[in-house]
């Protein structure tokens, strides 16, 4: 996992005319002939994301504290973990490579939401994965997977679709997300035995 999430990342970063065109032509594909009439959709995904990020490992923690559920509270402290270190990683990325956003540098790139920060990765993305990673590990059913990652994807794809992410700085913040909920998945595991 480690040697793929690497890849990727030496892949996006390369600085090479072919992968940049196929970024910002795939993302002409998507944006510039995107279907205006779900602009109000993916916009909704989009904003979706810090309300579901924060409520859903309060929510499932508060509920374990409630009950006195000791395994319901820390599946909710591991899943707000996951979101933390994702949102944490992909500001270092963030602010250590300094990818300008896409309608920044191609001006027929229609931006249609905020995008304040550097493009790569996608923080929203990134968030969204961490939450359907980390839910389906601690709660692996089809009705809890199947929904948390297509949430999800939806939420990367919006970003695309609004004109603030390049397809790698979606790609790469879903790598992040769910590679920061898998690393603390195991960590959790790992302490977990330690305290038997």
């Amino acid at each position: 996992m480690k040697k793929l999430v690497l890849l990727l990342l030496c892949f996006s970063l390369s600085s090479s005319s072919f992968s940049q065109n196929w970024d910002i032509d795939l993302l002409r594909e998507i944006n510039v002939n995107r279907n205006k009439n779900l602009d109000g959709t993916f916009l909704l995904f989009t904003n979706s994301v810090t309300p579901v990020v924060i409520s859903t490992p309060v929510l499932i923690t508060g509920i374990g504290l409630l009950k006195k559920d000791s395994l319901l509270t820390r599946k909710g402290l591991y899943i707000g973990a996951s979101v933390i270190v994702a949102g944490g990683f992909s500001t270092l990325l963030k602010y250590s490579i300094k990818r300008t956003r896409p309608f920044i540098d191609y001006p027929d790139i229609q931006k249609m939401t905020d995008g304040g920060s550097p493009s790569f990765p996608s923080g929203h993305t990134s968030d969204a994965f961490s939450v359907a990673t980390s839910l389906s590990l601690a709660f692996p059913k089809w009705y809890v997977i199947a929904p948390s990652f297509v949430w999800a994807g939806a939420v990367g794809y919006s970003r695309m679709h609004l004109g603030v992410h390049y397809p790698t700085d979606v790609l790469v913040g879903a790598l992040v997300g769910a590679g920061s909920a898998y690393a603390c998945h195991r960590i959790n595991l790992w302490l977990k035995q330690r305290t038997k």
